[in-house]
């Protein structure tokens, strides 16, 4: 199959690998998103991820609660390194050969980040998913996507979300609300839209490199979108 894309950036929050639980990892999660990067890898794409860790813990909520806030943030980033060794298990499954590079030092269970290693693994066709973030209390698992799609010259950022692209307002709440097909980044910074920080767009504003937001519990987007299908919203 042609594809548009060679190398891409896919960035998954933690929350979407709940599934239908309120907390923790839905298996049947791991493996729909096992068997799509396949799909990918099947038609030589290059796959590396950014996973989030709100399922687990979410720094930001309990420093708004009184905890100190480095802290806070520094236990959600452990929380990513637990949800990527769990993609990393679900994606072998597949087949694949797979690596989880960490931003925080954790040798006995991962490899560190280190950008000209994770390229290497990239054009050998192995999987990749970064985890911990930037290593960096104050910067969400978004800016630590922007980041290193920017760092891997990944060809575009695809965003998984629980709703089709990005709209006027939230879709589960309003339901006169309409989805934006295409946006340019300044257009989400200046209006608010919220589907990354500001700090995450702007990235990817000065690095050219453009963003899609799709579903990412619609099965079989993710090659679509490879392949040059206008699927969700492109940001670019």
């Amino acid at each position: 199959m042609a594809t548009k894309y060679k190398r891409i950036l896919l960035k998954l929050s933690g929350e979407a690998l709940m599934g239908e639980q309120d907390f923790g990892i839905d298996p049947k999660v791991l493996d729909r998103v096992g068997a799509e990067i396949k799909q990918l890898i099947d038609n030589d794409i290059q796959v590396a991820l950014v996973i989030g860790g709100g399922n687990i813990f979410r720094g930001m909520s309990l420093a708004a609660s009184g905890m100190n806030r480095t802290t806070g943030d520094h236990m959600g980033m452990l929380a990513t390194v637990i949800n990527a060794l769990a993609l990393q298990d679900a994606i072998e499954h597949q087949g694949l050969r797979v690596r989880v590079m960490s931003a925080l030092a954790i040798h006995q269970v991962c490899e560190d980040y280190i950008r000209r290693r994770a390229v290497r693994h990239l054009e050998k066709g192995r999987v990749v998913i970064f985890a911990a973030g930037t290593g960096n209390p104050f910067f969400t698992t978004d800016t630590a996507a922007s980041l290193r799609g920017t760092e891997i010259d990944a060809d575009i950022v695809l965003k998984g979300t629980k709703v089709d692209g990005i709209y006027t307002a939230d879709p589960m709440k309003d339901a006169s609300a309409t989805m934006y097909e295409k946006l340019g980044y300044d257009e989400v910074i200046e209006n608010k839209l919220g589907v990354m920080d500001t700090t995450a767009m702007v990235l990817c504003r000065d690095n050219n490199i453009p963003v899609r937001v799709f579903n990412m519990n619609k099965p079989g987007l993710m090659l679509k979108i490879a392949s040059g299908e206008e699927i969700g919203t492109l940001v670019e």
